[in-house]
């Protein structure tokens, strides 16, 4: 197996979410440096949702099942109907984006996942494809 070389893990997300605590757990394991991203502290990066949806798409990235979403008005969860009114409703309530959202990138390259997917992720730190 072969490790990701001149990578560089920036790990998004709220740090008392028990997802992103395992995540965080399991890059440590590994001995991978990352950053942490901590939307509570530091807000949801608009410049970024624009890519996290093109690579995983609203329908992964908009937390539909989570009590933030859960406790919003009919209307609007209504509105949502584009990435536009999506990236909209993640700034204003950073905890609807499901978690943790990560950015892998290696040179030029950058891969987006989004939950804790401990198999996906050894083959993206390896280099070796998921079965």
């Amino acid at each position: 197996m072969r490790r990701m070389t001149s990578s560089h893990i920036t790990v998004y997300g709220i740090p008392n979410c028990d997802t992103v605590k395992k995540a965080r757990a399991w890059l440590t394991s590994q001995g991978l440096a990352y950053d942490f991203h901590d939307f509570k502290k530091q807000g949801v990066p608009a410049a970024a949702l624009p890519g996290w949806l093109a690579a995983v798409g609203r329908s992964k990235l908009l937390n539909r099942q989570g009590t933030t979403w859960r406790k919003l008005d009919p209307q609007t969860q209504a509105a949502v109907t584009d990435d536009l009114r999506a990236s909209e409703l993640m700034q204003a309530h950073a905890s609807v984006i499901k978690r943790p959202v990560v950015e892998w990138r290696q040179g030029e390259r950058t891969q987006i996942t989004v939950g804790f997917d401990p198999v996906q992720w050894e083959a993206l730190h390896t280099g070796a494809q998921p079965d």
